[in-house]
């Protein structure tokens, strides 16, 4: 019979299967305490086991996890890992340090499918799901690096990296609970923030399972026509679903919404442009817009607008009080910043950029 991962296993079937090879009871809360909160990556790195509970352990289970592959450091700061799975994948996580805050930015999924016309993940194959442990231990090694470079623990955790986390439900909420949970990383829910191109289904879901962390909309634009052009999710999520599901998330759950912004010069930077997200944002009891500065990339026709196209645009939106705020990116230096993560090979993501246009 094929071994498992003992993460997937709960607390009580472990405990079972220690009683059937007579195992005392207090190993339960040893061997559990070693998977969710001491973090250790191995069997035989759980010192206060017996080396023969060890050997039974290994022989029964597999425990696969995370490993730092590269990591880059910006001028700024920020801290750029690309992490490795156990099976050979690659997916990138960031650590972003402010005067407030240490906050986490995690990846749900292996490459996209999104397929957003401005965003380097886009451009990459989805190739598959992360598991629960394996957004877990993203978090574990991002935190490790807090508390090395900065001696303090995270903040903040943003599921702002590779994927759409509503595509991984299930394995995102799971990773969230563990976060979350005492015996675990014991990390409050309003820390954390999940973002969404906009899964007006699974949005709804949110609602309907009254989750308590804040939830992004990646908007970037406020029409159905510019949105269709720049993220092809808006074809069968069009903003009036989009627009509802918010209203229904938020009536069921009190949490915060928040809308993303990105400009891009002559495209949705405009006073009309500023007009239209005005409405939508007035039809959705969201706290706050973040308008974004664009990180271009080399497979996308953006560009960033002129420092006094974003001054109009915001100054327009403070007049009608729309609170909104003008996010600087960190990590550009890297290819760390918002739109960037790629697991920048870039022989690799060519050929897969050329596989997608075709």
């Amino acid at each position: 019979m094929s071994k498992q991962n003992i993460r997937s296993f709960s607390k009580e079937e472990i405990g079972e299967y220690l009683e059937s090879i007579g195992e005392k009871k207090f190993r339960l809360q040893q061997i559990w305490e070693w998977l969710w909160q001491k973090h250790a990556f191995d069997f035989q790195s759980m010192s206060n086991l017996s080396k023969e509970l060890r050997t039974n352990l290994e022989e029964k289970f597999t425990l696969p996890s995370l490993s730092i592959d590269t990591k880059q450091v910006s001028e700024d700061g920020t801290v750029k890992s690309r992490f490795k799975t156990h099976d050979g994948f690659k997916v990138e996580g960031v650590l972003i340090p402010t005067v407030e805050r240490l906050t986490a930015c995690v990846s749900s999924q292996i490459g996209c499918s999104l397929s957003c016309k401005f965003c380097a993940t886009g451009f990459m194959e989805r190739e598959r799901n992360l598991s629960f442990d394996e957004i877990y231990d993203e978090v574990v090694l991002l935190n490790q690096q807090a508390m090395s470079i900065y001696k303090k623990k995270l903040t903040n955790i943003v599921f702002m990296g590779m994927g759409e986390p509503l595509l991984n439900y299930k394995n995102v909420l799971k990773a969230i609970e563990r976060i979350t949970a005492p015996d675990g990383l014991g990390m409050g829910s309003r820390r954390i923030t999940v973002s969404t191109a906009g899964v007006s289904k699974m949005i709804r879901q949110l609602g309907d399972d009254q989750v308590k962390f804040k939830l992004a909309v990646s908007l970037h634009a406020s029409n159905d026509k510019k949105r269709n052009e720049i993220m092809p999710i808006n074809e069968t999520n069009d903003l009036k679903s989009l627009i509802d599901a918010l209203n229904y998330f938020y009536k069921q759950t009190k949490s915060e919404i928040t809308f993303e912004y990105i400009l891009f010069d002559n495209f949705n930077d405009s006073l009309d442009d500023a007009a239209e997200l005005m409405k939508v944002y007035r039809q959705v009891p969201a706290d706050l817009v973040n308008i974004i500065e664009y990180n271009p990339i080399e497979f996308a026709r953006f560009k960033k607008p002129s420092e006094e196209k974003t001054e109009a645009f915001m100054q327009f939106l403070d007049k009608n009080r729309v609170n909104a705020r003008l996010r600087k990116s960190r990590g550009k230096d890297i290819d760390a910043a918002c739109g960037q993560l790629a697991n920048k090979n870039a022989a690799l993501l060519k050929d897969q950029v050329v596989r997608k246009v075709r």
